[in-house]
C-alpha cells in the first residue's frame, strides 16, 4: 500500500482532477458541433489528457529534485510537488519512468488521430509535446512562456485537441471555450509560484513573481481572472458560445473574493492559502459549468 502511494505521488494524483473538467469542455463543444461521437475516442482522449498531466508532474517532481529546489522549498497545499522524492530518494528512477511511459501514451494516442485524421492535429501534438519536455528545465526560465504554457497547455491545446480527436475538425466554438481554462490555468500556476519566490531564485527560474514582485503579479492573476469570465460573455454575445454557457458565470461567487484575496495578501503567504484553495475550485467549476451550457443549448 504504502508502495503505491510512492508511486502516484510524482503523477500528483490529487491535481489530475483539473484534466477531466478541461477534456470535458472539448467533448461539450464537439456535442454542440452536432457530431456523432465515438466512445472509444471519448476515452481514448481522457487516457491521453490524464497521461499528459501525469508526465509534466513526474517530470516536474523529478528535475526539482535533482536540482536541489525540493530541499529549499516550503510546501503547501497547493505548492511545492508532492514531498515524495525528498522523503524516499530511490523513487527518482520510478518518477522518471512514470514521466516517461505517460509521455509514450501521449505519443502513440497522437499518432493514432494523425492517422486517423490527418496532419491537421500534429501541430497541437508537437506542441504540447514540447510542453511537456520543456516546461521545467525552459520555459520556467522565461516569464512570459512560463505564465501562459500550462493556459496553453490545458485551454487550446487540451481542449481543441479533444474537440478535434472527436469531430476531425477544428471549430471556433472549441477556441473560444478553450480560452476560458487559458485564462484560468496560467493563473492556477501562477498564484501557486507565490509561495515558491525565494527557493526558485536559487535554481535559476524568472517566472513574474520573482521578476516584478508577488504584488504586481497579483494585477497579472486579476487581469487573468477577469478575463476568463470576459470571454464567456464576449463567446456568447457573439453568438459562438450558447447563451447557456453563461453558466460558467456561477463560480464568480468565488471569483471575487479570490481577486481581492489575491492582491490583499499577495506578501502574505499564510492568508494566501485559502485564496489558492478557491482558484483551484475556479479552475475545476468553471470549464465544467461552461461545458454543461454547451450540453444543454
Amino acid at each position: 500500500m504504502s508502495k503505491s502511494k510512492d508511486i502516484f505521488g510524482p503523477m500528483r494524483v490529487p491535481f489530475l482532477i483539473l484534466t477531466p473538467a478541461c477534456v470535458l469542455l472539448g467533448i461539450a463543444t464537439a456535442f454542440y458541433a452536432g457530431n456523432q461521437i465515438n466512445p472509444l475516442h471519448i476515452l481514448l482522449v481522457l487516457v491521453s489528457a490524464i497521461c499528459t498531466h501525469i508526465s509534466v508532474n513526474a517530470f516536474n517532481e523529478y528535475e526539482d529534485f535533482k536540482s536541489g529546489l525540493d530541499a529549499r522549498t516550503e510546501r503547501t497545499p497547493f505548492s511545492g510537488g508532492s514531498g515524495t522524492l525528498p522523503a524516499k530518494p530511490g523513487m527518482a528512477k520510478t518518477a522518471l519512468i512514470i514521466a516517461l511511459v505517460s509521455f509514450s501514451v501521449v505519443a502513440l494516442t497522437g499518432l493514432y488521430f494523425t492517422w486517423l485524421y490527418g496532419l491537421a492535429l500534429l501541430p497541437l501534438g508537437l506542441l504540447g509535446m514540447f510542453i511537456i519536455v520543456a516546461y521545467t528545465p525552459w520555459l520556467t526560465r522565461n516569464p512570459l512562456l512560463c505564465l501562459i504554457a500550462p493556459g496553453v497547455g490545458f485551454g487550446p491545446l487540451m481542449v481543441l485537441g479533444s474537440h478535434f480527436a472527436l469531430t476531425g475538425q477544428y471549430s471556433w466554438v472549441a477556441f473560444v471555450a478553450s480560452l476560458v481554462p487559458f485564462f484560468l490555468v496560467s493563473n492556477l500556476l501562477l498564484l501557486n509560484q507565490f509561495p515558491d519566490v525565494e527557493a526558485d531564485k536559487t535554481v535559476g527560474r524568472r517566472h513574474f513573481p520573482i521578476l516584478i514582485g508577488r504584488r504586481l503579479s497579483s494585477f497579472i492573476f486579476s487581469t487573468f481572472l477577469v478575463l476568463s469570465y470576459v470571454i464567456i460573455v464576449v463567446g456568447v454575445a457573439l453568438s459562438i458560445l450558447p447563451i447557456g454557457s453563461l453558466l460558467g458565470l456561477a463560480t464568480l461567487i468565488l471569483a471575487i473574493p479570490l481577486l481581492k484575496g489575491s492582491i490583499n495578501h499577495a506578501e502574505d503567504i499564510h492568508k494566501l492559502v485559502p485564496f489558492m484553495g478557491n482558484n483551484v475550485l475556479v479552475n475545476l467549476l468553471t470549464p465544467v459549468l461552461v461545458a454543461v451550457g454547451l450540453f444543454i443549448h
